[in-house]
Order: C-alpha cells, then structure tokens, then sequence
C-alpha cells in the first residue's frame, strides 16, 4: 500500500514540476487545432455545398462535376496525415515561412482535414428532410436562400456535432505533427518521452490529450442537444 502511495505522489510530483512545459505544449495544442478546425469548417463548408448543389438528387444536379468533386474528396481522405504532413512541406514553407512549430502544422492539418469536413457536412445536409427543402422550393426559394435560410438551420445541430469530431480527429493529428517538430504535446512527448527516455512525459501527456478529447466532445454533446 505504502509503495502505491509513494509511486502515486511521485507520479504527482513530476506532473506538477514539468507543468510549465505541459501547460505550453497543451496551449499550443489547443491553438493548433483551434484554428485548423475553423480553416477546415470554413473551406470544407462551400466544397460541401458544392457537393449538394450538384449531387444526383441535388438543388442543381451535375452528376459529372459531382463525380469529379467527390473523388477528389475521396482523394484527399484517402492520405495518411504523416504521410501527407512530409510531402507538402514545400507548400507549408510558401504558407507561413517554416516548417516547425505549432503555427506551421495548423497548413498540414488544415490540408488533411478539409475533405474529411466537406464530406461530414455534406452527409449533415443529407440528413435534412427533402420535404422542408421542396416546401421552400414551392415558395420560390432561390438555391443560395434554400441553403442559407433552410438547410443550415435544419442541419445545424448535426454541424455542430460533426464540428466536435472533427475537432477530435484533428487533436490526434496534432499529436502526430509531433513526430517532425510540429510543436505542442505530441512534440513533448517525442522529445522528452521518447528521446530522453522519460516515459512519465509521455504518459503525462496522454492524460492531457485524453481530457481535451473527453472536453471536446462533452461540448459538443451538450450544444448538440441545446440546438436540437
């Protein structure tokens, strides 16, 4: 019992004496997919309107361009993020100037999310009723009113939902830009953890990631039932 305790104050001890780094590498973090989660809704949001307008039973359906959008969209899912992090570096470096630290991983994480957005939110405005949509387009509603006025409201719940996944995913994203000095808890848990032999880092650092994930999510639970 007495080595439980002495082992669980000392787990303690180092959690709070490494604090300052884990509150910095959490910040960043947080900041990373912060904003790459904003940057991946923005942009994944008029690629999944696209999608609508042109699908099969769409607003205006183009079933070619559709087919030409969604293998693209299938394309760009279809990188694995540690893969897809390396190989566009070059375009990392045009973006921000560099190619390490928490600001230059939020172009790689935006990159990698945004056709896992698009296709989210278009599967968010399938889940509205097509008989809302016809009843608006009865009454004269134009395709940019029907979407704005109709299906965003109706599907918003659904959006806020899919926001907090996406949210999630891209947090196990950022953990994995840590592997080429992309900067918050991922990156101290490689320096520190694995390079310096130090597996109480990386151990506090999962606990860390473990409770945004469960916040996060929680968040979007709660808003979730709110707006429905």
């Amino acid at each position: 019992m007495s080595g439980e305790t002495s082992f669980f104050d000392a787990w303690i001890k180092g959690f709070v004496d490494f604090w300052p780094e884990l509150l910095e590498a959490s910040i960043d973090t947080l900041y990373m997919v912060f904003t790459s989660t904003l940057l991946s809704l923005f942009f994944g949001f008029f690629l999944a309107v696209l999608l609508i307008i042109t699908h099969p039973g769409g607003l205006r359906p183009q079933p070619g361009i559709y087919r030409v959008l969604d293998a693209l969209v299938n394309l760009g899912r279809s990188f694995p993020f540690i893969i897809l992090l390396i190989a566009i570096q070059p375009f990392t470096r045009l973006s921000v100037g560099k190619t390490i630290d928490s600001e230059a991983a939020i172009v790689p994480l935006t990159v990698a999310a945004i056709p896992f957005a698009a296709r989210v939110l278009e599967g968010s405005f399938l889940e509205v009723e097509r008989g809302v949509v016809e009843a608006a387009r009865s009454f004269g509603a134009g395709t940019g009113q029907i979407i704005f006025r109709v299906m965003l409201p109706e599907a918003l719940p659904a959006l806020i939902l899919n926001a907090a996944v996406i949210a999630v995913t891209l947090l196990g994203y950022a953990a994995m830009a840590g592997v080429v000095g992309g900067g918050g808890l991922g990156d101290l848990a490689i320096r520190y953890g694995y390079n310096r032999f130090k597996p109480e880092v990386m151990l506090y650092s999962i606990v860390i990631l473990v409770i945004m994930v469960q916040c996060i999510q929680s968040l979007g639970n709660l808003l979730y039932k709110k707006l429905r």
